[in-house]
């Protein structure tokens, strides 16, 4: 499945053309909207992979992508509240207990068992994310995403860890060559950006194919926006 996914983003003719776009959008993502269409793009992703499309999506229909992803995005954020609070609360009781700009034993334990839960809820959220995306996309129900029955079977899932896994190694490898590609000033970082992108793609992808293989779904050729669930 790694080296499929790879070669996933290069089925379409227009796989030069996506990756184009999908890089420049992502060099623009400080402007807000460019990261909601990227959101969007990759969602198609998993949508169109859980149902077994063998080539990637389109860039079109902006409209409609740009709100895919900006419901995409909030998930997102949803998913992180928990280890953002947990470090801002850890945070404030670490300064409230240091004594004098000295940092005590109290301080210290607080400082300690908060970089823990951070970093733990952070990885829960890394992982379970996804699965919570897939679902919306499934479903287009951003509730869905949130499902606890569906979350405890499909992350306790072999077929979705094997997933994950395979992902995290497609960002893995894109991260090291994304990292040597920085020795060259400006050119190594906007290049690594489209490799970045590339990686999202594919990863997404496998994701996509084991929520397929997890949850069968059923094709919707022909469907029209309006015909989409309400959240």
């Amino acid at each position: 499945m790694f080296t499929e996914s790879l070669s996933y983003v290069r089925n379409s003719d227009d796989w030069a053309k996506n990756v184009l776009i999908g890089g420049i959008l992502s060099l623009l993502g400080f402007l807000i909207v460019p990261t909601f269409l990227v959101m969007g793009y990759l969602l198609r992703v998993v949508r169109g992979s859980m149902r077994g499309d063998e080539k990637p999506p389109a860039f079109d229909e902006w409209g409609e992508m740009a709100v895919d992803g900006l419901k995409g995005f909030a998930i997102g954020l949803a998913y992180g509240l928990v280890p953002m609070v947990l470090a801002v609360v850890f945070a404030v009781l670490t300064g409230l207990t240091t004594n004098g700009g000295n940092v005590g034993v109290v301080s210290g334990l607080f400082g300690l068992v908060g970089a823990l839960l951070v970093l733990v809820t952070g990885l829960a959220v890394v992982y379970a994310l996804p699965a919570g995306l897939a679902n919306y996309a499934e479903t287009d129900r951003m509730g869905a995403a949130f499902d606890a029955g569906m979350l405890r079977s499909t992350l306790t899932s072999g077929t979705y860890a094997t997933a994950w896994l395979m992902a995290f190694a497609v960002f893995l490898v894109a991260g090291i060559v994304a990292g040597a590609l920085n020795v060259v000033p400006l050119l190594g970082t906007v290049v690594g950006v489209f490799v970045t992108f590339y990686a999202a793609v594919a990863g997404y992808h496998i994701i996509g194919r084991a929520w397929g293989e997890m949850h069968p779904v059923e094709m919707r050729d022909g469907e029209m926006p309006d015909e989409r669930a309400a959240i």
